[in-house]
């Protein structure tokens, strides 16, 4: 692939002199700062550009980029299409893990006539090139986190529903009309069912839901995209839908509501893991939720039995990614239930509501949380989040080796 990237960017410290991006195996053909040429380089994984001056706390300059290769993550696809997954910054330059760093998004995609394609936001225009080709250009409602960012390009079936204002659509390059249909028939209400609990109404104008093929499950900042492996094979099957609920609620915790750093991870998958689960209960019983919430135990249990637990914010490495989720996944959910329980239902949900309004379109820690469960309770949750969440007294445990940061 190849491509051209402008970066606007603000410096947050004085006397700034180098840019540090997530390394990736594209190769920089030119790079200027304001129209200054500035030279990269990468070290241990890291993309860096030195400046030809340092730069000054608050000035606004614009890094011009030109980029080629292949990237070695990020991009998946068929004979007939293509799609990018959760490593965003193999394929473009961006800070991969910095999810604090949220930054409006545009996109151009040069594809050949004839040709589907779905990235953030909406599609706000659509020229023919002289080669014969189409360029689309996508735009972004907000601001997002880089990992965030993404497209996909093929020949799509199309379906499509509403609710309220916003619009529900449904591609796929390996599924007609009808089968989309059917798979997707519980999306409206599942939007219903989260926006309740969120106190706030779908964050997006239009939602997507890519179907393809395996068994993928990653949520961009505006869409979706799922493996038909992942997917209920049956009709109403509790086990089998969790793909669909728990990447539409990262429209709310974590696209619109986005943890401050990697440290607090769990805010953005534990809480859509419970709601996973939450949303199982609601559609088809007690004890569906309890089935769900038995696997998260299961996975944490797991990481116990190999020597392995950590508060939720634990800011160490982990050894593999599957220890990483059974944390943040799943210990996180399982906190989520154990609020639930002390708190009541009134307390809970209200605590999450005000979390969700309060936090909408900015950056949360552990103590956002733990401060609008305090309001709606009227109780002091600072020991059980001591307990659960910070776990001061594991602090000086020598980390093991680092393990990567989680799709969803």
């Amino acid at each position: 692939m190849a491509g051209r990237e402008t970066i606007t960017l603000r410096a947050t410290g004085d006397r700034l002199q180098r840019l540090g991006f997530t390394g990736n195996a594209l190769s920089i053909d030119s790079a200027t700062l304001d129209g200054v040429p500035v030279a990269a380089s990468v070290q241990e994984d890291v993309l860096s550009f030195d400046l030809p001056k340092p730069l000054a706390r608050g000035r606004i300059v614009r890094l011009a980029l030109t980029y080629h290769g292949r990237p070695a993550r990020g991009l998946s696809g068929s004979a007939t299409s293509l799609y990018t997954t959760y490593f965003a910054c193999d394929w473009m330059i961006c800070p991969q893990d910095r999810f604090g760093d949220k930054a409006a998004f545009s996109l151009a995609l040069r594809v050949p006539t004839g040709m589907d394609t779905l990235s953030v936001g909406r599609l706000i225009a659509r020229a023919p090139t002289r080669d014969g080709g189409e360029v689309h250009r996508w735009k972004a409602p907000r601001p997002y986190s880089p990992y965030l960012f993404g497209f996909a390009v093929g020949r799509f079936a199309r379906a499509g529903d509403r609710i309220g204002s916003a619009k529900l659509s449904y591609l796929s390059d390996v599924a007609d009309t009808a089968e989309l249909k059917r798979r997707f028939a519980e999306t409206s209400q599942m939007v219903q069912f989260l926006s309740d609990r969120a106190g706030a109404p779908l964050p997006v104008s239009e939602y997507s839901q890519l179907l393809v093929e395996g068994r993928e499950a990653q949520e961009a900042a505006t869409y979706s995209v799922l493996g038909v492996d992942a997917l209920a094979t049956k009709a109403d099957d509790p086990t089998e839908d969790w793909a669909v609920v728990h990447e539409l609620a990262h429209q709310w915790w974590g696209n619109l509501v986005t943890c401050a750093t990697l440290q607090d991870f769990w805010l953005n998958e534990g809480i859509t893991t419970f709601m996973t689960a939450a949303w199982k209960e609601h559609r088809y019983g007690r004890a569906a939720y309890d089935a769900e919430l038995a696997v998260a135990r299961g996975r944490l249990d797991k990481a116990r039995a190999a020597g392995f637990d950590k508060p939720l914010a634990w800011d160490g490495r982990y050894p593999n990614l599957a220890t990483r989720r059974a944390v943040q996944y799943s210990k996180g959910a399982l906190f989520m239930d154990h609020l639930r329980a002390i708190l009541g239902e009134d307390a809970f949900w209200a605590g999450l509501r005000r979390y969700t309004r309060k936090h909408a379109g900015g950056l949360v820690t552990s103590m956002d949380l733990e401060k609008a469960m305090e309001a709606s309770s009227g109780r002091d949750l600072h020991p059980l989040f001591s307990e659960w969440v910070s776990g001061a007294d594991n602090a000086s445990e020598p980390p093991p080796p680092a393990a990567p940061a989680p799709a969803s």
